[in-house]
């Protein structure tokens, strides 16, 4: 049988209601306190969400930019080197 200690201090004991899943972890009021921070808009996916805003009205008004440019906007001046002599621009 292990010598006692003699503070009285039991380390198993002390492990064990350290553990995040012990009974006094669960009743911890400091636990309760913070779970703002963690819940509603204070949580990680709606933080994140709120990092660029406007982001994705942007990037459909680039998109549809670029489709109306590509399908609309025709360059009538084509630029090849075979009508250069001609003496038009």
């Amino acid at each position: 049988m292990p010598a006692r200690n003699p503070t009285g201090f039991d380390l198993a004991q002390y492990k064990a209601a350290a553990s995040p899943s012990s009974v006094w972890a669960k009743r911890d009021p400091w636990a309760r306190n913070e779970t703002w921070r963690y819940t509603g808009p204070f949580s990680r996916a709606k933080r994140f969400r709120g990092l660029f805003p406007g982001f994705g009205i942007a990037s459909v008004a680039f998109a549809a930019y670029c489709t109306y440019e590509h399908f609309f906007l025709k360059d009538d001046h084509h630029h090849s080197d075979a009508h250069h002599g001609d003496g038009h621009h």
